[in-house]
């Protein structure tokens, strides 16, 4: 008899956002000429850039014609597109990178949740709270956590990192030494960020206990002030401690297109028993196998658009893009503050996060916005324990639902 992966009923409810879709359907079926603002799911709005889509097409084209055709392409990702993603993303911040220390994949969420075949279960995780959901998920599927303890809404053997308005939403270094660590910064859900300063006191912490940072930046270009690290690799010593997830979905539209990319720098080395013998192995070289062995590459089509993301002409657009979601930030954030509300966030990052009033509920707060005012935001409670009490709105939607709203 199949003996069937028994990690899967550990994990809580249905996911967040299927959960937050679910409920605005049925408030639609019973309130069918309302107007909705949907500020919960952080999906893009604005068009990709035309000299994008052109090029895509020609792409397309190519495939007509035996001598341009292109089958299987490399698992890792064509070089044309690698030394774009060095030279503009890495290079002009004094950070060096080897063409296979980068691999383009389809998505920063799938590389983030695949990323834990690399390491074995008895791994202690450390994940900031609130949290990316799907952090602490992957690593309860494949067997890291204990059993959940519905009092304390945590699973026992994760260590949870409170972020909130107390500590500035900056985590504190935990008292038992992790293993893995997730960081993500700017941060989804609250919006906040770490100073290169915070950010060194993790690389130090993870190069003194050998443990490894996975640092998801895929906001990074919606950093506005100084002395925010685009990359934990501007912090020195970081390439012995870290492995670095980046999108093209948020800075460049490409959420139904697909593309990404993770960093896993040659300087990675971990120590590992096989065949009862200890020797240092290479995480660059597991990645790769991993990559190679479970993934077929992101299409050519989609890597040829990716690599006119950074021509001048694209850049231009995709910045006009990002202030424009950055302004539907601050105009959401200005009008719940005015709401007498405490509100964090909307300045490095596309998310407001909304603190409710006290004696609500997340969840409260979301039936209270959608009800009374038409307004769709995410239950902070849906991100960990430490989002309880707060409620995350996004900035990637319409100016003109950002000028409507009413509070």
């Amino acid at each position: 008899m199949v003996k069937l992966n028994k990690n899967f009923s550990k994990l809580q409810d249905n996911y967040l956002f299927s959960t937050v879709n679910r409920k605005v359907r049925e408030y639609k079926e019973k309130n069918p000429d309302r107007e909705i603002i949907n500020l919960g799911i952080g999906d893009v709005t604005k068009p990709i850039p035309n000299i994008i889509v052109e090029t895509m097409k020609m792409a397309c084209d190519e495939m007509k014609y035996a001598a341009s055709f292109r089958g299987y392409g490399p698992e890792q990702g064509y070089d044309f597109l690698k030394e774009k993603i060095i030279r503009f993303d890495y290079n002009i911040r004094g950070i060096n990178l080897d063409l296979d220390e980068v691999f383009i994949s389809d998505g920063a969420k799938c590389d983030v949740g695949n990323i834990v075949d690399l390491f074995e279960n008895d791994n202690i995780v450390a994940i900031t709270d609130p949290v990316y959901p799907v952090y602490l998920d992957t690593n309860v599927i494949a067997g890291r956590s204990g059993e959940y303890n519905p009092e304390l809404k945590q699973y026992d053997k994760i260590i949870y990192m409170p972020c909130n308005k107390e500590n500035n939403f900056i985590p504190e270094i935990p008292s038992k030494v992790p293993d893995i660590i997730y960081l993500c910064y700017p941060n989804n859900p609250t919006g906040t960020v770490l100073k290169k300063e915070d950010l060194k006191k993790w690389v130090d912490f993870a190069k003194q206990n050998e443990s490894i940072i996975l640092f998801d930046s895929a906001y990074e270009a919606y950093i506005t002030e100084e002395n925010v690290p685009h990359s934990i690799y501007e912090i020195e010593g970081a390439k012995e401690v870290a492995i670095e997830f980046r999108s093209f979905s948020k800075t460049a539209g490409f959420t139904g297109i697909r593309c990404a990319y993770t960093i896993v720098p040659k300087e990675l080395n971990r120590k590992v028993i096989c065949n009862g013998k200890e020797e240092m192995a290479s995480l660059n070289k597991m990645w790769n196998r991993r990559h190679c062995t479970k993934f077929n590459g992101v299409s050519y089509i989609t890597q040829r658009g990716a690599e006119v993301v950074y021509i001048e002409e694209a850049q231009k657009q995709l910045k006009d893009n990002i202030n424009y979601y950055m302004g539907n930030a601050k105009i959401i954030k200005n009008k719940f503050i005015k709401a007498g509300l405490n509100v964090y966030g909307g300045v490095n990052a596309p998310y407001i996060w909304v603190e409710v009033p006290k004696g609500e509920t997340s969840w409260g707060f979301f039936d209270e916005m959608i009800e009374k005012y038409g307004i769709v935001g995410t239950p902070g409670s849906g991100f960990g324990p430490s989002g309880e009490g707060y409620f995350r709105l996004t900035g990637f939607g319409k100016r003109e639902d950002a000028e409507s709203i009413v509070i």
